[in-house]
């Protein structure tokens, strides 16, 4: 029998979704950090090629860190967990695969909390798999909102600002800014990139 079945724990999913420049990997890194500190045996994880701060830490864009581990998938996530885990935090939860919505039903169902951050759209207004499959399962829902950079009303989308078709680019500031619904505009002539494609 599962330790944390012997206890009867009831676990459940959170979810941390919006716009880049949002503050979704910060409000994340905050709640982990209250666990942390309440002492409770918590996990991270991350995917390995999201390489922009650290191979190995999880990062908000006003500097907040925390360490991490990086996978390639949501399989090797799942094997990595450990028994004693209580708390499991996933960052840029949209580049990973969409087994990450059974892995995360299942790491519930052990009675363990789940924390994952990620888009809801790309950079096109569309959603961003697996998100909504794990907004529809989460117990806990967090739209986070950042501020368009072209007018400062409240921002939901993600502009990208630089030439290029491929859904995942990573980038951050000076590839994209946070736009609302008036100023989005994904067919706006763009710079060439220099981003590297994933």
């Amino acid at each position: 029998m599962d330790f944390l079945h012997h206890y009867g724990d009831i676990g459940w999913i959170e979810v941390i979704c919006g716009s880049m420049f949002s503050g979704k990997s910060e409000e994340l890194i905050r709640r982990l950090r209250r666990a942390q500190i309440a002492r409770q045996t918590v996990q991270i994880f991350k995917p390995a090629f999201d390489t922009r701060y650290a191979a190995a830490q999880i990062s908000s864009h006003s500097d907040m860190r925390l360490d991490a581990i990086p996978i390639t998938n949501s399989a090797e996530l799942l094997s990595k967990v450990l028994s004693q885990t209580k708390v499991i935090g996933i960052d840029e939860v949209q580049f990973l695969d969409n087994g990450i919505v059974e892995v995360c039903v299942k790491l519930a169902n052990q009675g363990r909390r789940v924390i994952v951050a990620g888009l809801d759209q790309d950079y096109l207004g569309k959603p961003f798999e697996p998100v909504p499959q794990l907004l529809a399962v989460a117990e806990y829902i967090t739209k986070t909102h950042a501020i368009c950079m072209k007018c400062g009303r409240m921002a939901n989308h993600s502009q990208r600002l630089v030439a290029a078709s491929e859904r995942l680019l990573l980038g951050a500031a000076g590839s994209y800014e946070a736009r609302c619904r008036r100023c989005f505009n994904p067919h706006e002539p763009q710079e060439p990139s220099t981003t590297s494609l994933l």
